[in-house]
């Protein structure tokens, strides 16, 4: 339910001197940038900062993820994100037609902070940000060659807020990179799951064997995330194991392209007895607690959420070597492996080694790293820098 915003105070009351801060979202799905801004907002001091969240869908899942914060609804928004779409003038038009009311809609509400946390939004933000005075923080979780944070976010942004070093801005003449800063997402390190209950609660839905090697790729089939080559993973390591062996995608297609060619991969690999499509479930750290690996294939990943998760609950992990992987799993607390090499992979998930002390090294290092309080403590420091 959208709150509106507290009638005026009479004149002799004392003013709010509280930052608002205005976090205004995208298309209306679920994502790690919800998760981690939740997180943030529930640790901000409400005697210092007043959030606002604004979303597209008025009633829709923003909406309901964001319950019990003041919300508002987009005063500009121009029908859903398709992802995939193509880039076209008619919807660089409704961009810009969003401009005027979107900075109107700022300054009505006297926002002095816009905390923007993805690509479109980032887009349909900005400029209203600065045309209305207010500060623009650009929160990039994304590649860092991103075309926005290449051009648009040294012209607008105030500050630039990177989830690894690997999605900072390129250095250059033309880059945000001086103002920018790592900032890693926030997580709940207090999480604890039981995992041989997850497990067991598994295995009984999978009517398979308890000595079955549950394998689980987490999160979108988008190419970044390399859901074509999980299914590869586990057509060779049938052959390497010599005992039973279950891929579990958790996640949906985004496209419906994508998902007719996961389906014939699996179909083309013969594994449709052994590779699951499991959906998209909640909450996500039970499921990662319940596989016996946590497989990231995903090249160019910027930070992945389950990543952490997987640490916070004791899953070991078998990763690609490229972009925020290896900054997440820095000092040998996951198994990572040449990128785009479903041998590489499948050896690795199959290693018989004991992971077990891995895995418990990088739960201490996940809790004692990524806490929620200490991401709110570096965020609400960039948000004193930028107090007015």
């Amino acid at each position: 339910m959208n709150a509106p915003l507290p009638r005026l105070m009479p004149a002799d009351a004392a003013p709010d001197e509280r930052l608002r801060i205005c976090f205004p979202f995208s298309g209306d799905s679920i994502g790690g940038s919800h998760i981690s801004v939740r997180g943030l907002i529930g640790h901000l001091d409400p005697a210092l900062y007043r959030p606002l969240v604004v979303t597209e869908v008025p009633g829709g899942m923003i909406a309901n993820f964001f319950a019990g914060h003041e919300q508002m609804d987009d005063p500009a928004a121009h029908g859903l994100f398709v992802p995939g779409e193509a880039f076209t003038l008619r919807k660089f038009g409704r961009t810009l037609g969003g401009v005027l009311p979107r900075a109107r809609f700022l300054r009505r509400n006297r926002v002095d902070i816009v905390h923007v946390n993805d690509g479109r939004s980032s887009a349909n933000w900005a400029l209203p940000a600065r045309l209305a005075g207010a500060k623009l923080i650009w929160h990039h979780r994304g590649d860092p060659g991103a075309l926005g944070l290449r051009l648009l976010a040294p012209a607008l942004a105030h500050r630039v807020l990177a989830v690894s070093s690997f999605a900072l801005p390129p250095a250059g003449i033309w880059s945000a990179r001086n103002r920018a800063s790592v900032i890693h997402s926030p997580f709940d390190t207090t999480l604890e799951v039981d995992r041989t209950r997850a497990r067991e609660a598994l295995i009984r839905e999978l009517g398979v064997s308890p000595d079955t090697l549950l394998l689980g790729y987490f999160g979108a089939f988008v190419p970044r995330k390399r859901p074509l080559l999980f299914v590869d993973m586990i057509a060779r390591l049938t052959d390497a194991t010599g005992g039973p062996v279950m891929g579990l995608m958790f996640g949906e297609a985004r496209v419906p392209a994508m998902d007719i060619a996961l389906r014939r991969r699996i179909a083309e690999k013969g594994v449709e007895d052994r590779v699951r499509v499991m959906g998209y479930r909640t909450p996500g750290p039970f499921w990662i607690a319940a596989c016996d690996r946590l497989v990231v294939p995903a090249v160019g990943e910027p930070f992945g959420r389950t990543l952490v998760e997987a640490m916070l609950v004791g899953t070991p992990i078998v990763a690609a070597r490229s972009g925020g992987n290896v900054e997440a799993l820095e000092g040998g607390i996951g198994l990572l492996v040449e990128p785009d090499d479903a041998g590489a992979l499948a050896r690795a998930c199959a290693d018989p080694d004991d992971v077990r002390a891995m895995a418990l090294r990088a739960r201490a290092d996940a809790r004692a790293r990524f806490s929620e309080a200490a991401h709110c403590a570096k965020v609400c420091a960039i948000y004193e820098a930028l107090r007015p």
